[in-house]
């Protein structure tokens, strides 16, 4: 069975750091692209960053880029997503998503067939 479980969440303050994890079973990384998604309340569920696993392509959104940091650890089967400078308008409920591909990694949602429960990240100021 096919499953993405997040982990690494919690409260920070304004300029702070987290790294949350998204860890794969069921499947292996190569073959997949795994994004990070975040949705706050009263808003739409926006992509923050995808890696493209068998070779690490990256692409981040304007909103993270220079501040966020995706990786993957094939022998982990897990995908990281390293947040630095974090402001209050960061706060959401962060979810990893997973979708078999060959070709490069999007962050458009529907996209992905496989979601986790999500992680709650909450940047005070």
């Amino acid at each position: 069975q096919v499953q993405v479980v997040e982990s690494g969440g919690g409260l920070v303050q304004f300029g702070g750091s987290l790294r949350l994890s998204c860890a794969a079973s069921g499947f292996t990384l190569d073959g997949y692209a795994i994004g990070w998604f975040r949705q706050a309340p009263g808003k739409e569920r926006e992509g923050v960053s995808c890696i493209r696993s068998s070779d690490g392509n990256t692409y981040t959104s304007d909103s993270a880029k220079g501040r966020f940091t995706i990786s993957r650890d094939k022998a982990a089967n897990t995908v990281y997503l390293q947040m630095t400078s974090l402001k209050p308008e960061d706060t959401a409920v962060y979810y990893c998503a997973a979708t078999r591909t060959l070709g490069l990694c999007t962050l458009w949602k529907y996209e992905y067939d496989y979601w986790g429960q999500g992680t709650q990240v909450t940047v005070s100021s």
